[in-house]
């Protein structure tokens, strides 16, 4: 027996299923999203070679079209699919085709947004729902539907069926959850007293016609689903009873084949970051003791992703019964292989999902330290094997460096890394505290590759310029990062910097004023960390409010702490003089609003103001490059090898050393820099 059949066997996230004719090989999945991938509305090669790589690394079933849009007054305003017309088709037939010949299946999901459409995106036409009631999140107040929109949106939904199944799809999925069906189900958003309002027999009428047009233009082996809420939580008044029982009724129609179970509400920040897309600092797999309950009330397979962060999280839900499929969504995000690694045995090798949220960024599908996928087309998840081996040497291990190191190894060079600090990590060791302690996921993984690679990390080692040309280069990628900046004005130096106190090298005491100048993390660390050690904290930003450059899941996090902390952020502020007076400080601080000048008088000022670089050591070494430590970016772009215009080692410099960005932008660096060094 070989290794993978024992894997096979044993293990019951391998274990078939079976849906009418369609048979999946495994139980493992990624759910519906949009991946923001999409051009003109259709999903063209980007997007296919997205949703490829999952397959190609061995998933069972890959759903994609995160809200397609059946109808024209359903509009796109994050980057959707346009099901709505027949111009799509041929795009469906390409993508099944791929997708199938790698022997996994596709189905895509199909919904209306309702009182979710923004009335000035797309077309400019109003925003429908059962009653007009305004969504918190998208703002827009609905006209409400009489029968006419109601009989053309249920012929759009059986369209936009057809259109799925001509194009080769195994199946599809209706959104009853935040979307127009769920807004009909939801006693919060269906204030009607027809015949669609009222009862939940009332209420639920409107999904049973959608499903029977669905079901009247698509064939029998068709595959209906239906994302469900099982439990609307704090914010919603649809309860687990209610749940179930609709679900017995789709179920007793033949509405559906499976149910894709949610949690929560979707229209505040808060239960679309803690309840439906729980992100960093929720404990894992939250909802599974919630979806096992309801799929022990129903006769039909129960998927559900939602925090299921690793295939230890999905194996217990599968195990135990709770769920039928299990979607690693997100973890496929950070390893599109990870079914691959698990066949062969390789499970500890699996890039972990650490929760970040960067790929619901408006830069998504972008993983914070996986910078290969969605860019399919171009990287790849493959390092190839360099034609000459090379003698390279990488200074400084955070993440940058440690993608450097990695990816330089698995081109099979020779690959020397340093780092100053006593342990590798950078400042992300500082960062990966409290509720974002899983970001150390991001160097224990490169650690462990570079272990398998047979490359160690010196730690200890200052480098100068003079000890790395010793060791005789081919190449040199200077990864130090940069050193605070807080060069605002005058009285700089009587000011501490965020890192400071967030590495502990500086107790805050009294009155201390914190100044944000770049809504990002490191300002409110510093905050919450000066309050834990005992500190009267304020807090003043440049920005509206605070964490403006985060994601919504980490901004809507630390408001909800500021809130629970009593910490009140002052706005459009910018800090401009500090002044001594008498053993205090006296912070002049300017309205950019209303250019008018205010003073507080604190006992510490704390300043973020990102990074600079350490130039010391690039200055050192630049003279002696063959490159004179230029990197070509239309080389970078086009991951073309970098111009050698004289003898020499080449030089570059990546991350933080270069400007003050994020992780993902390190680590992209040091990926397309390398993969083809």
């Amino acid at each position: 027996m070989t290794q993978q059949s024992t894997v096979r066997a044993s293990d019951p996230l391998l274990q078939p299923l079976s849906i009418k004719k369609l048979v999946l090989r495994n139980r493992i999945m990624s759910t519906s999203h949009a991946c923001g991938l999409e051009r003109d509305g259709f999903p063209q090669d980007a997007y296919q070679a997205y949703h490829e790589e999952k397959a190609k690394g061995g998933l069972a079933l890959t759903m994609f079209g995160g809200s397609s849009n059946v109808d024209i007054d359903s509009p796109s305003i994050f980057q959707q699919l346009n099901v709505g017309t027949d111009e799509i088709i041929p795009h469906f037939q390409r993508f099944s085709e791929r997708i199938h010949a790698r022997g996994a299946a596709l189905m895509c999901q199909i919904t209306h947004l309702g009182r979710r459409g923004d009335p000035y995106a797309q077309d400019w036409l109003s925003p429908i729902g059962p009653s007009p009631i305004r969504e918190t999140l998208h703002r827009g107040i609905p006209r409400e539907m009489d029968e006419h929109d109601i009989a053309r949106v249920v012929q759009a939904y059986g369209q936009a069926a057809r259109r799925c199944e001509e194009g080769g799809l195994d199946g599809i999925e209706t959104l009853a959850s935040g979307h127009l069906i769920g807004q009909f189900l939801s006693p919060k958003t269906n204030h009607r007293t027809d015949r669609f309002g009222g009862s939940l027999q009332n209420r639920i009428r409107f999904a049973l016609m959608v499903h029977e047009e669905i079901r009247r233009t698509v064939s029998d082996d068709f595959i209906v689903g239906m994302r469900y809420v099982v439990d609307e939580g704090i914010d919603g008044e649809l309860s687990p009873e209610e749940c179930i029982e609709a679900a017995r009724i789709l179920q007793q129609e033949g509405a559906v084949d499976f149910f894709n179970a949610l949690y929560g509400s979707m229209d505040t920040s808060r239960s679309l970051s803690e309840e439906v897309f729980p992100g960093m600092g929720v404990p894992a797999a939250p909802w599974v003791g919630a979806v096992g309950r309801f799929k022990r009330e129903v006769d039909l397979p129960v998927f559900h992703a939602a925090k299921l962060s690793d295939m230890a999280s999905a194996r217990f839900a599968v195990s135990e019964g709770h769920v039928d499929m299990a979607g690693l969504t997100r973890p496929q995000i950070a390893d599109p292989h990870m079914v691959s690694k698990l066949l062969a045995g390789e499970e500890h090798r699996i890039r972990p999902c650490v929760g970040a949220g960067h790929c619901q960024s408006p830069h998504r599908p972008k993983c914070l330290h996986n910078a290969a996928t969605g860019r399919e087309l171009s990287l790849g998840h493959s390092i190839a094997k360099a034609e000459t081996r090379r003698r390279a040497v990488v200074i400084g291990a955070g993440p940058g460096g440690l993608e450097a190191a990695r990816v330089l190894a698995e081109r099979g060079h020779d690959v020397s890394i340093f780092e100053a600090a006593p342990q590798p990590g950078g400042q992300l060791l500082l960062a990966a505290s409290g509720w974002r302690k899983d970001l150390v996921g991001i160097v224990d993984w490169r650690l462990g590759e570079l272990e398998r690679l047979g490359v160690s990390v010196q730690c200890n080692r200052f480098m100068e310029p003079d000890d790395i040309t010793a060791l005789d280069p081919d190449l040199v990628i200077l990864a130090t990062g940069g050193i605070p900046q807080t060069e605002f004005g005058d009285g700089a130096d009587l000011v501490l910097s965020a890192w400071d106190v967030v590495g502990r090298q500086v107790k805050p005491q009294g009155d201390v004023l914190i100044w944000d100048g770049t809504g990002r993390h490191p300002a409110l660390l510093a905050a919450f960390s000066a309050m834990e050690q005992g500190a009267e904290v304020q807090l003043a930003t440049i920005d509206t409010g605070v964490a403006e450059d985060l994601v919504y899941p980490e901004a809507t996090r630390w408001q909800k702490d500021m809130a629970k902390a009593g910490l009140k952020p002052d706005g459009h502020l910018r800090l401009i003089r500090v002044n001594r007076q008498g053993n205090r400080l006296e912070a002049t601080l300017l309205n950019e609003l209303t250019h008018d000048h205010e003073t507080r008088l604190v006992d510490q000022v704390v300043v973020e103001m990102g990074t600079l670089p350490m130039g010391d050591l690039f200055d050192g070494l630049r003279d002696g490059a063959a490159n004179d430590g230029v990197t070509e970016l239309h080389a970078l772009k086009e991951l073309r090898a970098q111009p050698r215009p004289r003898a020499g080692f080449e030089l570059h410099r990546i991350g933080d050393a270069l400007s003050s960005r994020n992780v993902h932008a390190a680590i992209y660096d040091a990926l397309r820099l390398c993969s083809v060094s």
